[in-house]
């Protein structure tokens, strides 16, 4: 199993979702997150005076999925993610050892 993790722009949300929803894939922790990468933040002007921003209005999207979904779904979240500009985002593969639903106790891939 893998855990997925896509950082996006907020606007970009319902495609990824549609996307995903497109995979069969309809359960995911979204959650509002602040950060910047290689654009650093920007600048802007409020009541006359220039602000600094360091830190930018991202989501994280969180999807746990079963190893042979792993690539689809990333694409699928590149695809819908992607506007070509600068601060897209990032996603994330990473190895999920254990999975338990809490409902039922059922355990591993069953329980996604």
């Amino acid at each position: 199993m893998k855990l997925v993790v896509a950082i996006i722009k907020p606007s970009r949300l319902e495609e990824v979702r549609q996307a995903l929803n497109s995979l069969d894939v309809h359960g995911m922790t979204v959650t509002e997150v602040k950060g910047y990468g290689r654009q650093k933040g920007h600048s802007e002007i409020y009541r006359g005076t220039e602000y600094a921003v360091h830190f930018l209005p991202k989501l994280k999207v969180e999807i746990a999925v079963d190893d042979a979904l792993a690539d689809a779904v990333s694409t699928a979240i590149r695809d819908a993610a992607q506007t070509g500009r600068i601060g897209d985002g990032k996603i994330f593969i990473l190895d999920l050892l254990a999975v338990t639903r809490i409902r039922t106790g059922e355990t591993g891939a069953s329980a996604l």
